[in-house]
């Protein structure tokens, strides 16, 4: 059955999701912060508005993006890096209120798997493990997570991605040539960008909502094993590792996603 989807978040991981919506035959809305992207939303047929969301509130017609719409899909990074001071959740309670008062009945929250903490166990995380993450990304993920999950006034699901990669973002490159890296010994957990689309894509279809999902590649080599081969295998500066000590990490487990969603995944590590 189509569906009219509204995505606040057309970047990266939100354009293609959203071209690929269409091409299932729903109605998508988008929204984007740049005005020389418009004229590519448009292009692969989706409704485009140019929205910012601030502290300050939002600006552009965040209504008429929602109008009409039954699922609602956030991907918006919290941008921390970029500006440390950024205060990510009260964007997310300004974007909730005209959630409120819209046509929405279901929003599908992408999250980070960095909500959680790593440890020197290394330990197996699963959706019922604690949201622990000490960062400032993560804390202030953990309280967006909240803010729609806690909403009565419609269905929300959360989707926990691990590092995104795809065809134009290499991990090689994320460590190429650097030097006393840590960690060795911590697995790797990592996400082709067509994995996350298929499983939004597997939410939406089976309308699962009102619950939680992580979501990573199946595989999880330690990161000196993974990004050494993989530096070896393009011919780039493979990283040198800092061995001495105690490596940290986790491994995020999609064993919920292969089994509610009956989900495989195409892009293994």
């Amino acid at each position: 059955m189509n569906k009219h989807i509204s995505i606040i978040g057309c970047g990266w991981l939100g354009l293609p999701l959203a071209a690929e919506l269409v091409k299932n035959g729903h109605s998508v809305k988008g929204s984007t912060t740049s005005v020389d992207k418009m004229a590519l939303l448009k292009k692969v047929g989706i409704l485009a508005f140019l929205v910012s969301i601030s502290e300050e509130g939002i600006t552009g017609p965040i209504d008429a993006c929602l109008k009409d719409s039954e699922i609602l899909i956030i991907n918006i990074p919290p941008g921390l890096r970029k500006n440390p001071n950024a205060d990510f959740v009260k964007q997310m309670e300004f974007l909730c209120k005209h959630i409120e008062t819209s046509t929405v009945k279901q929003v599908l929250y992408v999250s980070s798997t960095s909500v959680y903490e790593d440890d020197v166990k290394l330990s197996m995380i699963t959706e019922k493990s604690p949201t622990n993450g000490q960062s400032a990304t993560a804390k202030q993920l953990i309280a967006a997570e909240q803010i729609f999950k806690t909403n009565p006034n419609f269905e929300t699901t959360i989707l926990r991605f691990g590092g995104l990669i795809g065809e134009d973002r290499n991990p090689a490159k994320f460590l190429s040539g650097k030097t006393n890296v840590k960690d060795p010994e911590g697995p790797v957990n990592l996400i082709h960008q067509k994995d996350a689309i298929g499983i939004i894509k597997a939410i939406i279809t089976d309308q699962h909502w009102n619950t939680d999902f992580n979501a990573a590649s199946p595989q999880h080599p330690t990161r000196k094993a993974y990004y050494t081969s993989l530096c070896e295998l393009q011919i780039l500066p493979v990283p040198q590792f800092e061995d001495s000590g105690s490596s940290i990490g986790k491994i995020i487990s999609s064993e919920k996603v292969e089994r509610i969603l009956k989900y495989d995944f195409q892009h293994h590590l």
